[in-house]
């Protein structure tokens, strides 16, 4: 039995090993691959949707810190004194941890000036303990003289948008906040990165997308090369 031209063609197109389309486990896998990533990339964003409006509020107040009245603050000095049990005036040996009652120094002036920040440093001489306080917008430097008791405080308190610029940068605010940049970092690297491969996905977009970011790439390169001293 004769075989026509056409009839064998299209048998050798069907059932040969050329195969014009791709294998549908392929395609299953492509698509799965397509689903998790969208899946990924909307609860990922959803995730990081509040850190990415901060930083990118916060991006915006310090770098323009003068149109917002960032540098705004509140100062109180106030002298007093200290139990001289605690500063061990005539102690000479400072290498002891137990010659100055650094804890209950610190916790006094918690109590009775209403303290905030963490304790960046204290530090002790033979004269005097000087005692810092840390924190968002925040500053208290103590200085007290071991023989007398006496010191001087200085307090700075700064203004809203001071506290929101200091978490930006991530300054005095304690290793969660410092965690919890380096996180949403990551997030924020995860979502492009998922974006980018998703644009992958769609054929009638993905060239002028991809066009589109490296015309933003190059222009961030050509602001920083030209303009930036």
């Amino acid at each position: 039995m004769s075989v026509s031209l056409d009839e064998e063609t299209k048998s050798t197109t069907i059932h040969g090993p050329h195969i014009s389309q791709p294998p549908a486990k392929r395609k299953a896998k492509r698509s799965s691959f397509a689903a998790w990533m969208r899946w990924l990339h909307i609860y990922l964003s959803m995730l990081g949707f509040t850190a990415l409006i901060f930083f990118s509020v916060t991006g915006i107040t310090l770098n323009h810190a003068d149109w917002f009245f960032a540098d705004s603050s509140n100062s109180v000095n106030a002298q007093g004194q200290l139990d001289t049990a605690w500063l061990a005036p005539g102690a000479t040996d400072l290498t002891d941890a137990s010659v100055v009652d650094r804890l209950s120094i610190v916790e006094w002036f918690r109590t009775e000036h209403g303290i905030k920040g963490a304790l960046a440093e204290f530090s002790v001489d033979e004269y005097q303990c000087i005692v810092l306080f840390k924190g968002p917008g925040y500053s208290a430097d103590i200085f007290v003289d071991r023989n007398s008791g006496e010191y001087d405080l200085t307090e700075l308190r700064q203004g809203a948008i001071a506290i929101l610029n200091d978490l930006h940068k991530g300054r005095d605010s304690g290793e969660a906040w410092s965690w919890l940049i380096d996180i949403s970092a990551v997030v924020m690297i995860v979502i492009s990165i998922s974006g980018l491969i998703l644009l992958l996905y769609i054929k009638r977009k993905w060239f002028s997308g991809l066009v589109t970011g490296v015309v933003g790439t190059v222009a961030l390169v050509i602001v920083y090369w030209l303009w930036v001293p």
